[in-house]
């Protein structure tokens, strides 16, 4: 028995040796992508005593609004956040309520949707958010074109490693990160002040975001 559990690990030693030495490394590509397509969040907003009464004001905007924009192809909307809360006095007693109600708004038509934010804001509501950033589809290309270059510079790193120590070498373990994805690139509070001061098309510039790929894992050399 003694003498099977010495030659099980005799066995074992020469498969470790046998396996080669194991290398940890890493690449990373990035890739532009264009901001191709700009959000957009319009809402009404209206204070007063009687909650019933402020209501019927904002969905009243609110549906009024969705008829324009619904009249805009190549525009995509849904409803954003609602609410409505009371508002104090100093002395901690209720004065009134307030209501907001939002819409959110989506397009690859930017001239379109400067067009359209003037004249909701002849219509009394007014501009949150804007926002560009890459559509679905353009957001996935760049990603693709950032994985096929950062799988090429791990291997080409590989290679490098093998070739300078006369080894061969395989691929044991791999793992592709999409860098923490695009965030939206909004627009700066003071010209989206000023839009809302003018209710006038606003200009929209496109830009380009960067999307970024690490590729990281382990090889195996051999002799």
């Amino acid at each position: 028995m003694k003498k099977k559990l010495l030659a099980l690990l005799a066995m074992g030693l020469a498969a470790t040796a046998q396996a080669g030495a194991l290398i940890d490394l890493s690449a990373e590509a990035s890739r532009p992508a264009a901001n191709d397509m700009v959000r957009a969040s319009v809402f009404s907003e209206a204070t007063g005593s009687n909650p019933a009464e402020l209501a019927r004001r904002v969905n009243g905007d609110i549906a009024e609004a969705l008829k324009v924009i619904r009249d805009r192809k190549g525009v995509s909307v849904k409803s954003g956040n609602q609410s409505t809360y009371p508002v104090y006095t100093q002395a901690r007693k209720i004065d009134g309520w307030r209501m907001r109600s939002e819409l959110l708004i989506e397009s690859k038509d930017f001239g379109t949707v400067s067009d359209l934010l003037g004249r909701l804001q002849q219509m009394r509501l007014a501009v949150g958010d804007i926002s560009q950033m890459p559509s679905p589809e353009t957001r996935h290309q760049a990603e693709d074109e950032a994985m096929r270059e950062a799988i090429r510079a791990f291997q080409n790193r590989a290679a490098l490693i093998a070739d300078t120590l006369g080894k061969g070498w395989k691929i044991k373990q791999m793992n592709i990160n999409q860098a923490g994805g695009m965030p939206p690139t909004p627009m700066p509070r003071v010209r989206a002040a000023a839009m809302m001061a003018e209710a006038a098309p606003a200009p929209l510039e496109a830009g380009e975001s960067v999307v970024t790929t690490n590729v990281s894992g382990q090889i195996e050399l051999a002799d």
